[in-house]
């Protein structure tokens, strides 16, 4: 029986890794269900992207002009990629408005109180919505279709870049969520958090490539839009997609719009994670 204890007393203790990602599945299984049990979550979240494509395609449609042209086909099939990368920023003020939700109603206090992984809280919400954007996403697309997007309508495309387009938004949208999460641990009600993560989206959406050709911008403004993280998905998603739109510009970023969309992505997950999960140990210390 001593024998037995000592063994017990000396196994050794769970790897930090799987631990923290086993713990961070189940606060993203939490905040599925929750999300099941709020469809209105998920309609109304619809509503807006749907609205746009519908506005700008058949108000806009015919008087913007696509590098020489003002078809408004190809104006419909340039705005999708703005569309799709809008849909999946926009998802940064629902998950900051949860998490400002749940510190204000205590559940935060009470995860910490358990032995879980610090970064699980926050990593299981970004994953939850994650799940909610991919769908978004899905029900869109059948949406562009429907009002005439096409996949290669200037150029060739193939299955694999389709989905490493869709796989691009997935990944700014994830990244954006921590964002996300940074935003509803420092602000006091969901309501603060749901302002505070649009008021900066607007311009960071506004001022890029998603819904107008750069090349007719004032210089200034037209260097800001080629560099901004937005334009380089949205840019990406174009090359990828065969859609018309894609930028002769010199920068970088308009260059190599898929590695570019990667790093930035890659870059904002890496330094608003770390910022959220010191703010969450601080804030619940």
């Amino acid at each position: 029986m001593s024998a037995v204890t000592d063994t017990a007393r000396v196994a050794p203790a769970a790897n930090p890794i799987s631990q923290s990602f086993r713990d961070s599945m189940v606060v993203a299984k939490r905040n599925l269900i929750r999300m099941s049990r709020i469809p209105e979550m998920i309609i109304y979240g619809l509503i807006q992207p749907i609205m746009f494509v519908v506005l700008f395609t058949y108000v806009f449609g015919g008087s913007m002009q696509i590098g020489n042209s003002t078809s408004a086909t190809d104006y419909k099939n340039f705005l999708m990629a703005g569309i799709f990368a809008q849909t999946v920023t926009f998802a940064t003020a629902s998950s900051g408005a949860g998490i400002a939700d749940d510190m204000h109603k205590g559940l935060i206090d009470r995860f910490r109180s358990l032995p879980m992984a610090r970064g699980a809280v926050l990593t299981g919400r970004t994953f939850a919505d994650l799940v909610q954007t991919a769908l978004t996403l899905v029900i869109l697309a059948v949406v562009a279709l429907l009002v005439g997007w096409r996949v290669g309508s200037d150029g060739d495309t193939n299955a694999g870049k389709v989905l490493g387009a869709f796989g691009l938004l997935l990944l700014l949208g994830y990244a954006f969520t921590w964002i996300g999460a940074l935003i509803g641990m420092s602000v006091r009600t969901p309501e603060a958090a749901t302002s505070s993560g649009l008021i900066w989206l607007f311009p960071v959406t506004f001022i890029s490539n998603a819904f107008v050709d750069t090349s007719h911008m004032t210089p200034w403004l037209r260097h800001i839009a080629e560099w901004n993280p937005f334009s380089a998905t949205a840019q990406a998603c174009r090359v990828l997609f065969a859609n018309p739109g894609q930028s002769t510009s010199s920068a970088w970023p308009m260059q190599h719009p898929v590695w570019a969309s990667l790093i930035y992505s890659i870059l904002i997950v890496v330094v608003f994670r770390t910022l959220a999960v010191r703010k969450y140990r601080s804030a619940t210390a």
